[in-house]
């Protein structure tokens, strides 16, 4: 049935009109009498003034009744100065309070207000007019608020959920770092295994974007990759758990390093054309043979690793031996990367890392660089491999003044002995 607008009307009148009720608390009734007065010649019908002569009758009234705003005199026969603001205020916080006091004090003014007052205003000074605006103000202020309490502790619960949700991922990130590594041979403990692992990752978020494993291809070879996500966070974990599965799945079918990358950089380029932010990753992964010494290697855009022989305390850069290398994975849908070869000693240690380890900067904005990482593992050739990577954490740390670095670092050492 259709309804008349007149009758919609004259139906939410009453709703929309109804006077707010005020709780003048006040002992002295002419007081309590003046500002009825006044604020119904400045407010006509919008509020509705009763008046509590004890704050202890005030706050039954607050309690059994509803009041939409409290008038309060600070000196009243059961209690004095500001703790009864305070007392009222701790009882029935989400009400707005005025204070009406005859006492001109900008001190005790400024401490109510910081209290929780919305306003302190002087009996004798103020205009029904004034006491009006006032009390719409702090209507509305009070109002304003609430809904902005109400947001920040929405905001809470949901940053508390998110928080939840970030180390769960971490957690689960984690897990798919390797927890132990593989023996060459098979059947060698891993302080007899001719290949031998360590590794240091910190991720600058509650998730990073630096990923690495190391896979055994058969008795006696092993493949490491590492790989360093564009930006930190979740999207870069994200992007991360995708080239896990991605490594899984295409390093058993080849041993060509290049032919792995160029696999990778097709797959990744599907799956990421589609997002509206671009997203890449660097990559570098390693074939080494724990029998002969032969490395092959293919770099996608990556930090080049290092080559530190320990009989001869010499350290080199992978582009000083080749420096060929294909683009970041992801950028484009078809893209080379070349297959490099090298050789390891008994002895020998690579070095693996993500860019987050040499670009930390000081305060004054100098980086730690590349030569300086250089010139540091030169000066710790002969260090056991746990001490080294240690060592250069701490040097990093030490250089730019902060414990945490501003991206994700990993460090993996890959050792022939």
């Amino acid at each position: 049935m259709n309804v008349p607008a007149s009758a919609s009307t004259v139906a939410e009148t009453p709703a929309a009109s109804a006077p707010l009720r005020v709780l003048v608390i006040e002992d002295n009734l002419v007081d309590a009498r003046l500002i009825q007065i006044m604020v119904q010649d400045a407010g006509g019908n919008a509020f509705e003034i009763e008046r509590a002569d004890r704050l202890a009758t005030g706050l039954q009234r607050l309690a059994n009744e509803n009041f939409g705003m409290i008038l309060l005199d600070l000196s009243l026969p059961d209690s004095h100065g500001l703790a009864t603001f305070v007392r009222v205020h701790q009882e029935f916080p989400h009400i707005p309070i005025i204070v009406m006091s005859g006492l001109d004090d900008e001190r005790v003014a400024v401490n109510a207000v910081h209290e929780g007052a919305q306003d302190y205003l002087v009996k004798g000074q103020v205009s029904g007019p004034l006491l009006v605006r006032a009390m719409r103000y702090a209507v509305e202020r009070k109002r304003t608020a609430d809904q902005l309490a109400s947001y920040a502790e929405e905001l809470r619960a949901r940053n508390t959920q998110m928080e939840a949700d970030f180390n769960m991922a971490r957690e689960i990130q984690q897990v798919f770092l390797p927890q132990q590594y593989p023996t060459f041979p098979r059947a060698a403990t891993p302080e007899k295994s001719v290949l031998q692992f360590h590794h240091r990752y910190l991720p600058a978020a509650a998730v990073g974007g630096d990923f690495f494993n190391v896979f055994p291809l058969d008795d006696m070879t092993a493949g490491a990759f590492i790989c360093d996500v564009m930006g930190h966070g979740m999207r870069a974990a994200l992007v991360t758990a995708i080239l896990r599965g991605l490594v899984e799945q295409l390093i058993p079918v080849t041993r060509d390093a290049g032919k792995v990358l160029a696999e990778m950089n097709h797959s990744l380029h599907t799956i990421l054309r589609r997002t509206d932010q671009p997203m890449m990753s660097t990559a570098f992964y390693l074939v080494l043979n724990g029998a002969t010494g032969e490395m092959q290697f293919a770099s996608a855009g990556h930090p080049s690793p290092l080559r530190i022989r320990r009989n001869t305390q010499t350290v080199e850069s992978f582009k000083d031996i080749d420096q060929r290398h294909g683009p970041a994975l992801g950028l484009f849908a078809e893209s080379n990367y070349p297959t490099c070869t090298a050789a390891m000693r008994r002895g020998d240690l690579v070095l693996l890392f993500t860019d987050g380890l040499y670009e930390a900067n000081r305060v004054d904005g100098e980086e730690y660089g590349q030569e300086r990482l250089l010139k540091r593992i030169r000066e710790r050739a002969g260090l056991p491999v746990v001490h080294l990577l240690d060592e250069i954490l701490r040097d990093v740390q030490s250089f730019t003044g902060a414990a945490e670095f501003q991206d994700d670092v990993c460090l993996l050492g890959v050792e022939m002995v």
